[in-house]
């Protein structure tokens, strides 16, 4: 399972991913989180940065669903300004949120890239169906819930510990 955990990208933020070395490995679809990957826990909207971004995105071709384990009201208040489907609630990692993200694009997991700040929900549940798993660090760690900040950071610094003894992280 520790294999499981492991990203086959860590960038700082998701502006460090090269969207042609995804073009170039048949990537077609990305996945991402949303809170402390697109933008802050507790920012409501898309940065005017972030809004070009996505843009660009669009304009490369790639299809972008959003994913988060958040409730309705907040993923929807972000998504729906920018014209992007998504999953709330997604329970993640367990694998419906993302078949049904795939489901959206018409993609298999091949053709499709998963974007987030957390091993144990974005990294685990994408590596688990076969996604090209991206790993960004968190935007802003002291706003994120006292399950994620006391549970899964503890968790994933263990995790990171034993990857690095292996050889598997950096």
């Amino acid at each position: 399972m520790l294999h499981l955990m492991v990203p086959k990208l860590t960038v700082r933020t998701i502006f460090d991913i090269d969207l042609a070395e995804l073009k170039r490995n048949g990537i077609r679809g990305i996945i991402t989180d949303l809170d402390n990957t697109l933008v802050g826990a507790k920012v409501p909207y898309a940065t005017p940065e972030l809004g070009a971004w996505l843009e660009t995105v669009r304009e490369r071709g790639f299809q972008v669903v959003v994913v988060s384990n958040n409730r309705k009201t907040r993923v929807s208040a972000f998504a729906e300004p920018l014209s992007l489907p998504y999953v709330y609630r997604a329970r993640k990692p367990l694998h419906a949120a993302f078949l049904r993200a795939l489901e959206m694009m018409s993609l298999q997991p091949k053709e499709t890239a998963v974007v987030g700040d957390q091993m144990m929900t974005d990294v685990l549940g994408g590596n688990r169906i076969g996604l090209y798993t991206i790993l960004v660090e968190p935007i802003a760690v002291n706003d994120e819930s006292w399950v994620t900040r006391n549970v899964n950071r503890n968790l994933e610094r263990a995790f990171v510990y034993k990857l690095r003894k292996k050889g598997w992280l950096p």
